[in-house]
C-alpha cells in the first residue's frame, strides 16, 4: 500500500483522523444546539434546524471551524462550551503506536489541523498527541483553510517538502482532493472518522479504518 522507503514526511489531520470525531459532532450536533437552545428560550429541535442551516452556509470556510467566530454569532463562550464535554475527546486506537513507529524509522512527523487555537490547545491538553510531532501547523495562522486552493503553498513556505516523498493522511476528500491538486504523490483516507458513526466510502483515494492498518507495513519495511 506504501513504501515508507519512498516516504520522508508524514502530515497528519487530528480531528477524524487521529481524535475520535464523535466529540466534534456530538458538540456541534447536539451540546451547541442545547446550550443555544437554553439561552434563547428556543425549542431544542428549532435551535437545532437554525444552527444546522448556518454551519452549512459557511461549511469549509476557515469561519466553520473558528471558536471566535462562532463565539460571536451565537452570543456563546464555545470555548467554555468545549470544556464541559472535554471528556468526550478520545485518540483513535493504534495511533500513539503509529506515531512511535513513524518515529523509529525517522519520518518527520507533522500535524496539520483546520481546529482553532483554543480548541487545538483544549485537545492536546487532554491526549498525549502533543510530543509526538516534530512541528504543528494551525491553519488559522495561516488564515486559509485546508481545502482552500493557496493552502499547501503556505505551508511549504514555512514547512518545506517534497510532494514526491510525503504522505498526507485525513478524512477529509475534499481537503485530500486540495492536496491532489497540489501534487501530492502519497494521500490516505480515513473512512471511520467517528467511532458511533457508520463507516464512510471513500472510491477516489486509498483509504484505511484506523492506523493499526499501516502498522504492518511501518514495521517489516
Amino acid at each position: 500500500m506504501i513504501d515508507w522507503h519512498r516516504i520522508d514526511t508524514v502530515f497528519l489531520d487530528m480531528d477524524g483522523t487521529l481524535l475520535d470525531l464523535h466529540f466534534d459532532n456530538h458538540f456541534w450536533l447536539e451540546h451547541v444546539p442545547t446550550r443555544y437552545a437554553q439561552a434563547r428560550g428556543l425549542a431544542p429541535e428549532i435551535a437545532k434546524a437554525e444552527l444546522l442551516a448556518r454551519y452549512r452556509d459557511i461549511e469549509g470556510t476557515l469561519e466553520w471551524y473558528c471558536v471566535d467566530y462562532w463565539s460571536r454569532e451565537l452570543g456563546l463562550d464555545i470555548a467554555l462550551l468545549k470544556q464541559e464535554v472535554e471528556h468526550l475527546i478520545a485518540v483513535h486506537p493504534h495511533v500513539l503506536d503509529f506515531l512511535e513507529a513513524l518515529e523509529r524509522r525517522g519520518k518527520r512527523r507533522v500535524l496539520v489541523t483546520n481546529a482553532h487555537q483554543k480548541a487545538l490547545a483544549l485537545k492536546l491538553s487532554r491526549t498525549r498527541l502533543g510530543g509526538h510531532f516534530e512541528r504543528i501547523i494551525c491553519s488559522h495562522d495561516l488564515r486559509v483553510a485546508k481545502e482552500a486552493p493557496g493552502f499547501w503553498s503556505l505551508v511549504h513556505a514555512i514547512e518545506p517538502f517534497d510532494v514526491e516523498r510525503t504522505l498526507f493522511v485525513d478524512d477529509s476528500t475534499r481537503v485530500l482532493q486540495a492536496a491532489r491538486d497540489f501534487g501530492f504523490r502519497w494521500l490516505m483516507a480515513v473512512v471511520e472518522p467517528d467511532s458511533r458513526a457508520p463507516r464512510g466510502e471513500v472510491a477516489d483515494f486509498p483509504a484505511i479504518a484506523h492506523f493499526g492498518d499501516l502498522l504492518p507495513s511501518l514495521h517489516s519495511d
